[in-house]
């Protein structure tokens, strides 16, 4: 074996990078990049291996995703399955990994010192990078696939397969890859579930472990690994670090995975067109083109240039023209790698109603803006425009978040790079080739594309059913007629296209002035200044002292109570928001371009405006929304159009996963006042044009105007854009008495609730839970602290025992919830199991912790107060943070800005103790004093919700005839009465599984005396056929936890009310206090006239 190779040192960097770059390759070909930063408070590390699901066997599929879940449970150097875990959770961490279709990825994030920055008295112990890089690294050498963990994480793997199943995002991909070349690995059903993972190569014989054991030796290899790793250690200690801890990762000279001479799609799949049926409403239409692989061509990209002149959105572009017929909202266009060798590139393009009929009128003019691009020779002066741009958000480039920053670095280091480029490689366009654009323009042919057009109503006839999802989708070859139409807009020439299309003009918004007048200060301001404060405005502004680039955020409330006060009036609002940003859209899209955006949007307080990116322009971009909200013209045609969309999107609310609708019943059942999905829905229909013209000139008319003013901007900058507010719009200062007070709902001492809702959804199979428990006033810091470290202590535990050893569901989460005035404690999770029994297991564990806390070392005790500590002192990484930190104190009216700091004040104190009583009176199950709320959201599918409308002997009945009918298939004669009798004292409609498959074993062989070969082969069917007759029948099925011991007992707790009546639950609880500055404000004021 070799010497480890020192590739290079020297990176091209952002012009602030303050951090040092080492890459370096090991003696077994594993290669590094090594990042010293010296300012950070968080260490993190990325494995990439260059394998992923087109290396699954094709009767296999989903392998190299259950592979990348079973590393995470235990190595030979570490058994535990959940020490790596534990150990992050104590350091401040967390991990997480993804599986792609040639790369699968692993990385981490945890505490850069063994010490809290707020305590550096105590002794240094081993630096947590180091601990958690030799946990880590065991995944590469020595990984055990525990047996008694597989079935557990197959499970996984299936319960992450049915989160998706109705998303359309999986669904249509997976359409899209199901209907392509078989031949190529694009093919495959890239998740997995139990079927392909377990059960189905169980029958063929194969031993499964053997089988992920297999992928793992033949796919792993040190040469196919890429590795980043970020620490506050100098390059010489992480470089020692990576040699020792990675030295036994095994090199096996794989080559690289290639698919040559295969494309995705084959002569059979182009020219056709795919309608597919969604699961939300929406209208789609994706021209999908066969594409080259550009990972050699790093140096002109030349898809920037093509997918910048199809996808613009200004004068002349294609979505002008197609927005002005009233045929498209939007419209996105971009190259997508597959694997080497083969892309494609996509217009992908959201239809109205008018749209959808005129789907080949729009293909059309695709194709005609194609053959005006490559009419002209390309144009320099486009492709200086975008690198110019590249370069300057190169240069500014801020930090993000460790891991975020070591995982997508590991996965660039699989790309042909210069090493010293690998900051900068895939940003930056270092030449112009008109070459390579003509060359990569031949591609967007009329002969080389493919259509899925996506509509529930359009054409209707769907005829066929995709195999994983079940999407509903017609095929067919593109009509004779069509193709010669699109073949003829292809050859057009500029007398044949609208005049309206053209090229784009020059953007005036780039940006010219980048200079940032930069002053050392001993440490930067942690709160924004008060320079501004009368009766109807109040203006903060903190020039950036931290970060040191030309950008700014401009955030602004107009504070008005008519824009909340009623559900119509919600709707009001948001429909003037999207009806200004709908006439923007032409002129904001150069200032998107130049790093320049603004957005419109309601709240319950009123309206927000926000202006962010480069400072140059900006004043210029805000005086023009001002000027766009005052003079609105609510025109017909238009409004017909947003409705439409908004009533698309108020309806498909209810088609979100489980997990994403169930904080906002949480949230409704929460405060005095508030609204819901279904309010909003119900009053759009009858909103007019004529509605929001009257309205929204009262919402501008008298407000209470708060701005935030953070970033390269002076102290006049920020006073002459809020005189800017306040003279465009004309304001008149809303009185103090009139404001809108934010009050939550406080639930009682041994409150016990539960409000039930059924999903919406017909083909959702998850339930979902969230269990809350009232804790007090979000003001109150003793308590805040001891609920945060709760959440701290209860992370790593209520993931392991509720998700990994339960197998309850994917989503599993537990933590804090803060409201407006009030905050509690909850516990989410989605799951096929009932809302009843997720909420009996949730009790379960929280009894399990009371004793893991009464048995808790002091040693572990300080440790999860440090982790939290340093948690909460975490560094800012970039200026749109730090504003949203700010943002947040201003918003909630607490005025906090010194929350952090006061937080771990707290926090430091805490004696277990401590915790023992805040947990025994607030979140004990057995608890008197505590206030529980909890949500059920319920399948339709779920055998709660079936239970409803069938009886336990209707129940019973059906189960034994399908038995019966399953038997018979199987070449078992059965005697009706002689089999009955074997279930009289079986709970059938109880789910007793055991009950039954016991019941089935011994009239088998007592009754039947079939062989006990025979008898095993048809007891497994049953097994798997129990599990799904009994649920569609209503029947909850019997929990049993796979190679785990009993589980954890559920402790007896009171009978829960259901909430029955929203208004009159209300109406019978107190409300709390509203939001108060902590701070008199006086003290952030800063008058004076000067800089």
């Amino acid at each position: 074996m070799g010497s480890m190779e020192r590739l290079t040192d020297e990176l091209e960097a952002p012009l602030l990078d303050v951090r040092s770059y080492r890459v370096i390759r090991l003696p077994n070909k594993l290669e590094a990049l090594l990042v010293h930063d010296p300012e950070t408070d968080k260490a993190s590390a990325s494995v990439n291996v260059k394998v992923g699901s087109f290396s699954d066997a094709d009767d296999m599929p989903g392998m190299a995703h259950a592979v990348e879940h079973l590393l995470f449970m235990g190595t030979k150097k570490y058994p535990k399955e959940n020490a790596y875990s534990q150990y992050l959770t104590a350091h401040s961490g967390y991990s997480n990994a993804y599986t792609a279709s040639t790369e699968t990825n692993y990385f981490f994030e945890v505490g850069a010192s063994s010490q809290s920055d707020s305590d550096t008295t105590e002794p240094a112990g081993e630096p947590p990078l180091y601990g958690a890089l030799d946990r880590f690294a065991q995944f590469f050498v020595a990984p055990l696939f525990l047996s008694e963990t597989l079935d557990r994480e197959l499970k996984a793997v299936d319960s992450e397969n049915k989160k998706n199943l109705q998303s359309d995002n999986w669904r249509l991909s997976q359409l899209n890859k199901s209907l392509s070349n078989p031949k190529h690995p694009f093919h495959h059903f890239s998740t997995g579930n139990l079927e392909t993972l377990r059960d189905a190569p169980r029958k063929r014989g194969l031993d499964i472990r053997k089988e992920f054991m297999d992928f793992h030796d033949k796919h792993y290899s040190a040469n196919r690994m890429k590795l980043v790793v970020l620490g506050k250690e100098s390059l010489g200690e992480l470089e020692s670090w990576v040699a020792e801890l990675f030295a036994d990762v095994k090199n096996k000279d794989l080559p690289p995975n290639r698919w040559p001479g295969i494309q995705p799609y084959s002569d059979k799949e182009v020219l056709t067109q795919v309608f597919a049926k969604p699961v939300m409403d929406s209208r789609l239409l994706d021209i999908y083109f066969l594409y080259q692989d550009e990972e050699e061509l790093y140096k002109t990209q030349p898809s920037r240039y093509i997918s910048h002149l199809i996808g613009h959105e200004g004068p002349g572009s294609i979505l002008a023209y197609i927005k002005a017929k009233g045929w498209a909202n939007g419209l996105s266009a971009g190259a997508m790698e597959v694997c080497r060798g083969s892309a494609f590139f996509t217009v992908s393009i959201r239809l109205t109603s008018e749209g959808l009929k005129e789907y080949q009128e729009v293909v059309k003019t695709v194709f005609q803006y194609i053959s005006l691009i490559k009419e002209s020779p390309p144009q320099q002066w486009i492709v200086d425009e975008i690198k110019g741009m590249a370069e300057v958000d190169f240069r500014f480039k801020q930090k993000s978040p460790a891991s975020s920053f070591t995982s997508k670095l590991s996965s660039v280091m699989q790309k042909p790079l210069p090493r010293e480029w690998l900051l900068s490689g895939s940003m930056l366009i270092r030449e112009f080739d008109a070459d390579a654009i003509r060359h990569a323009l031949s591609y967007l042919r009329t002969d080389n594309y493919r259509l899925t057009i996506v509509s529930q109503e359009f054409p209707g006839d769907w005829d066929h059913k995709e195999k994983w999802y079940g999407t509903e989708y017609r095929t067919e070859k593109i009509p004779a007629d069509f193709e010669a139409a699109v073949r003829k807009a292809g050859e057009s020439t500029a007398k044949d296209r609208p005049s309206e299309l053209h090229l784009p003009h020059i953007n005036e918004f780039i940006p010219t002035r980048l200079t940032v007048e930069k002053k050392e200060v001993p440490e930067p301001t942690k709160y924004p200044k008060l320079i501004r404060n009368d009766d109807g405005i109040r203006t903060w502004w903190k020039k950036d002292d931290r970060f040191w680039v030309p950008k700014g955020n401009i955030i602004t409330t107009l504070r008005n109570p008519l824009a909340g006060t009623t559900p119509a009036n919600v709707v009001k609002t948001k429909l003037y928001c999207e009806l200004v940003k709908d006439a923007l859209v032409e002129y904001s899209y150069d200032a998107e371009l130049a790093g320049l955006e603004y957005s419109l949007s309601n709240s319950s307080l009123g309206l927000d405006i926000d202006i962010s990116g480069y400072n140059d322009k900006m004043p210029v971009l805000l005086e023009k929304v001002l000027v766009s909200m005052r003079d609105l013209e609510v025109k017909p045609d238009r409004f017909k159009i947003v409705k439409e969309r908004l009533l698309r999107g108020y309806r498909n609310w209810d088609f979100q996963q489980p997990y994403r609708q169930v904080g906002d019943f949480t949230r409704w059942l929460g405060t005095e006042r508030g609204w819901i999905n279904e309010q909003y829905l119900a009053e759009l229909p009858h909103i007019t044009p004529d509605d929001v013209s009257t309205f929204y000139p009262q919402l501008l008319h008298q407000v209470h105007l708060e701005v935030l003013a953070h970033g390269n901007l002076y102290k006049e900058d920020a006073l002459r854009m809020t005189k800017l507010i306040e003279s465009t719009l004309k304001l008149r200062a809303l009185p103090e008495s009139q404001r809108q007070v934010r009050r939550n709902l406080i639930l009682p001492e041994g409150t016990d609730l539960t409000y039930q809702r059924d999903l919406v959804d017909p083909a959702n199979v998850n339930n979902c839970i969230e269990y809350y428990l009232y804790v007090g006033n979000v003001a109150d810091m003793v308590l805040r602290a001891k609920l945060l470290l709760l959440g701290q202590m209860t992370d790593e535990p209520g993931f392991d025992q509720l998700r990994t050893k339960e197998q309850l569901g994917y989503i599993v989460f537990t933590g804090a919830r803060m409201a407006a005035t009030t905050m509690g404690y909850r516990v989410i999770i989605q799951s096929e199991r009932s809302t009843g029994y997720l909420e009996e297991r949730i009790n379960a564990f929280l009894a399990m912790f009371a004793k893991s806390l009464d048995n808790m070392t002091q040693q572990e005790f300080e440790s999860h107060k440090k982790s939290l500590i340093n948690k909460r002192l975490e560094k800012i990484k970039n200026l749109d943070q730090e504003t949203s930190r700010f943002w947040g104190h201003i918003g909630s009216e607490y005025y906090h800005f010194l929350q952090v700091e006061d937080d771990v004040a707290h926090i430091k104190p805490l004696t277990k103790q401590d915790l023992i009583d805040f947990f025994t009176h607030y979140i004990h199950p057995t608890s008197p004093h505590r206030a529980k709320l909890t949500v059920h959201m319920i399948a339709q599918t779920s055998p709660q919700a079936v239970k409803a409308r069938v009886s336990a002997s209707e129940q019973t009945e059906k189960v034994m005839s399908l038995l019966t009918k399953s038997l018979t298939s199987l070449g078992v004669a059965v005697d009706e009465e002689t089999f009955a009798k074997r279930f009289e004292n079986v709970n059938i409609a109880g789910g007793d599984q055991v009950a039954i498959i016991a019941a089935i074993g011994k009239y088998l062989t007592k009754d039947a005396q079939v062989s006990t070969e025979q008898s095993q082969l048809v007891i497994q069917q049953g097994t798997q056929l129990m599990g799904t007759i009994l649920p569609s029948l209503g029947i909850e099925v019997q929990p049993a936890v796979d190679g785990e011991q009993d589980l954890p007992e559920a402790p007896p707790v009171k009978k829960t009310t259901l909430i029955e009546n929203v208004h009159g639950y209300k109406a019978s609880l107190e409300v709390s206090a509203g939001p108060r500055p902590v701070t008199d404000l006086s003290e952030y004021e800063d008058f004076e006239p000067k800089l």
